[in-house]
């Protein structure tokens, strides 16, 4: 009787793979001979999970926003007598990967920002995750001040994108040096704070 193979669970062997070897090399270092090697499959298994390199790069992008996602819906299961404010705090601490844990999926994630900008079909699986990362942020927000009657309540879907977007930024000047894991947390708490002011 033939082997069963898990197609699915090779496909996040492999994403695992690429995206170990952009964090080493950047994505111009992705071959897939040694995402083969790094997987420990054959290079023909990875060309039955992916018939084009940008295929098999689409997936891993598309493996780290998932897993980016899971964390984040993790976090306020864990904790579900909160308060909404407390909730998107958590929430937008988790997709600015700024602890030490999760620094390599962010060098990852930048690597393939990057690329997006020269790759529709990066961008447009970029687009996606953020979109999906905006709604549920958006949601948190509108959480957060409903029922509040006071003047100057935040437009959920802006400061969504707006935490979005600093939680981005926070990631780079991070990753680059330029701030202190602490001192974008401490940016990021100030931002959160601000909204209750």
């Amino acid at each position: 009787m033939p082997r069963q193979v898990d197609h699915e669970g090779r496909r996040r062997l492999i994403a695992d793979a690429v995206c170990q070897l952009a964090d080493e090399h950047g994505l111009e270092g992705v071959t897939l001979r040694d995402v083969a090697a790094r997987a420990q499959v054959s290079m023909g298994a990875v060309q039955r999970c992916f018939r084009t390199k940008e295929e098999m790069l689409v997936f891993a992008l598309g493996h780290i926003g998932e897993r980016i996602g899971e964390r984040v819906r993790a976090r306020l299961v864990r904790s579900p007598a909160q308060s909404a404010g407390t909730a998107l705090g958590h929430a937008v601490t988790e997709i600015s990967l700024l602890r030490e844990e999760h620094r390599a999926e962010a060098r990852v994630w930048l690597a393939f920002v990057a690329q997006a900008a020269v790759s529709e079909a990066l961008a447009s699986t970029l687009k996606a995750n953020y979109a999906a990362l905006q709604d549920a942020l958006t949601r948190l927000v509108a959480e957060a001040f409903e029922g509040t009657r006071r003047a100057g309540a935040p437009d959920p879907q802006r400061e969504a994108r707006t935490l979005l977007a600093l939680a981005d930024g926070l990631t780079t000047h991070v990753l680059v040096g330029h701030l202190t894991p602490q001192e974008a947390l401490d940016v990021l708490d100030a931002h959160l704070a601000g909204l209750w002011e």
